[in-house]
């Protein structure tokens, strides 16, 4: 049996569970990744949206992303925090964002994506795989 990762909004309102194996996990850099996060990149853990046990209420948003496919990213609605992502180009797969985790030490990233765009003053991993777009050409 795998693992249960467990984790949360800031205020509690929102908490989440799984105990199936990732399907991805990375650090996105893209320019929407950085912007949503307020940060260098997104550390996102996907599993299979089935698998993910959400109690609380989430607020979707819509967007574009650099690709051109829609993303929806889940958030609390009472304090904000961003939980979630859903990839149209990742269809039936649920993002957990890494630092929602109650043990971020959970999150093990296997490549960095969209590297194109990433910081200057980003240092990343040496051992991790690095695209400069998405690893699926899209």
């Amino acid at each position: 049996m795998n693992k249960l990762l467990t984790g949360g909004c800031l205020c509690g309102a929102v908490r989440f569970e799984t105990s199936a194996e990732p399907s991805f996990s990375g650090n996105c850099h893209c320019r929407d990744c950085q912007r949503s996060s307020g940060s260098a990149f997104t550390p996102a853990i996907f599993m299979p949206e089935e698998s993910v046990s959400i109690q609380g209420t989430v607020k979707y948003f819509d967007s574009k992303a650099d690709s051109g496919n829609t993303i929806s990213r889940g958030f609390c609605p009472n304090c904000g925090s961003q939980l979630f992502a859903r990839l149209q180009m990742l269809p039936n797969l649920l993002g957990l964002r890494a630092g929602t985790l109650d043990d971020p030490g959970d999150f093990h990233p296997k490549m960095n994506i969209y590297t194109a765009s990433a910081a200057h003053w980003d240092h990343m991993n040496p051992d991790l795989p690095k695209f400069p777009q998405s690893p699926r050409g899209e």
